[in-house]
C-alpha cells in the first residue's frame, strides 16, 4: 500500500493568529484545559498541531485546546497539503482513532506511580487513569467542578476477559435499536444505559 505524506512544512507561529476551524467538535472543559496547561508548564511542547493553508491563514484541524491556552505562544505546527474535505475527514477521526486502542490497565495503573508533577490538575488526571478509582457498590457520581456544567461523565471498571467478552456482546445487541433523544452522542453510553435501564 502506498501512503503519501501530506506534510508540506513545520513552522512556529503565534497561536491567536491561527483560524479555528468552523465545525470543530471538540468540546474542552476545564479540568482538561488546567491539566493541560500543567504539561505545557513542566514538559512543554512535544507535538504538533495540525493546520491547513486557508486564503484567510492557518485553520487549525487539530490542536485548538492548546492555541487556546496558549494564545500568545508560538507554537510548532505541521502544515498539511490537504484539502478542505480531507481537513475534514482528519476532523472526524483523529481523536476518535486514538480512542479505540484497547489499554493494557496493569501498566497504566502503575503509570501514574513513576511521575511526580506540581500541577494539582495534572495530578488528578493522571490518578482518574487508574481504574481502581471507581467501586460500582461504593463510588457515587463525582462533583463536577464549579462552572462546570456538562453533562457526560466517564467511568472505568476492571473486568475480566470473559466478562469483557460478554459486555461487548451486550453492548452491541443493545445498539441494534435507535435511540431517541438521550442528550448524548456516545452509542456505547446510550447502550449501556439501555441496558441498565432493564434492571432499574
Amino acid at each position: 500500500m502506498r501512503i503519501r505524506n501530506r506534510i508540506r512544512e513545520f513552522r512556529r507561529v503565534k497561536a491567536a493568529d491561527l483560524l479555528p476551524h468552523p465545525r470543530n467538535w471538540r468540546i474542552h472543559p476545564q479540568p482538561q484545559l488546567d491539566a493541560l496547561r500543567g504539561i505545557l508548564s513542566e514538559v512543554g511542547w512535544a507535538d504538533a498541531l495540525l493546520v491547513r493553508e486557508t486564503p484567510d491563514g492557518l485553520q487549525l484541524i487539530d490542536g485548538h485546546a492548546r492555541a487556546d491556552v496558549a494564545p500568545d505562544a508560538e507554537v510548532p505546527v505541521l502544515v498539511l497539503d490537504v484539502t478542505a474535505a480531507e481537513a475534514e475527514k482528519i476532523l472526524a477521526t483523529h481523536d476518535p482513532l486514538a480512542t479505540m486502542a484497547s489499554a493494557n490497565q496493569t501498566a497504566l495503573d502503575d503509570l501514574p506511580d513513576g511521575i511526580s508533577t506540581q500541577s494539582e490538575a495534572l495530578r488528578e488526571m493522571l490518578e482518574g487513569l487508574r481504574v481502581d478509582r471507581w467501586d460500582i457498590d461504593e463510588a457515587e457520581f463525582p462533583e463536577l467542578p464549579s462552572g462546570e456544567k456538562t453533562t457526560i461523565c466517564t467511568m472505568s471498571f476492571s473486568v475480566t476477559e470473559d466478562q469483557k467478552q460478554t459486555i461487548i456482546e451486550a453492548l452491541q445487541r443493545a445498539k441494534k435499536e435507535p435511540f431517541v433523544d438521550t442528550g448524548n452522542s456516545n452509542a456505547n453510553g446510550n447502550a449501556l444505559a439501555r441496558i441498565c435501564d432493564s434492571y432499574s
